[in-house]
């Protein structure tokens, strides 16, 4: 079951600090690290791929098999994945890796049920164009729709208004939970 105002804290907790900033952080404001990329582990790298490049837009930046031993052929190699990375606006940071299995076979969790429970983690993504975005990502097989676009209010920084944002859920193909969002006001 979905809940929109845990929904809607997660989404202010996780984009806010970085939707604020343009640009990297002043240098005397900066940490010793960066969150470089969340790799997702799936079940069809070309599912996944539907979903992230095709509906919401991200480019693809790697596509490699990783072989165990290093070197050995996808024939001869004791385990073999498919590594994919995409970006959605930055090269650097906020990377979207996808790993696939190829051999041998992993387990497969059953995610249908987890949104928002202990444990698990909620991806947020802002649109451009959230209409259309939202509209090619429920179409695909497999994507399930935990809630279509609505209007939501955030005390904005300096607590002086609100910032209006669209906010929609979603689970991708493997069941990983995604916010889609579009800022309806600028941040301030």
């Amino acid at each position: 079951m979905h809940r929109p105002f845990l929904s809607g804290l997660l989404t202010l907790a996780l984009w806010m600090p970085l939707a604020a900033a343009t640009a990297p952080v002043a240098e005397d404001q900066r940490t010793a690290v960066d969150l470089r990329r969340t790799t997702l582990v799936v079940d069809d790298v070309e599912a996944s791929l539907s979903f992230y490049r095709d509906a919401l837009g991200m480019r693809v930046i790697y596509d490699n098999m990783v072989n165990t031993p290093s070197g050995a052929s996808n024939e001869d190699a004791e385990r073999v994945r498919r590594l994919v990375f995409l970006r959605a606006n930055d090269d650097y940071v906020g990377i979207v890796g996808l790993l696939q299995y190829v051999r041998p076979e992993v387990e497969k969790m059953d995610l249908t049920d987890a949104a928002f429970k202990r444990g698990t983690v909620v991806l947020v993504f802002n649109s451009d164009d959230l209409e259309t975005s939202f509209g090619k990502a429920m179409a695909l097989e497999g994507v399930r729709v935990l809630s279509e676009p609505s209007l939501v209010s955030y005390p904005s920084y300096d607590g002086s208004s609100e910032i209006r944002v669209m906010v929609s859920v979603l689970q991708d193909p493997d069941g990983f939970v995604v916010e889609l969002n579009q800022l309806q006001d600028p941040l301030h």
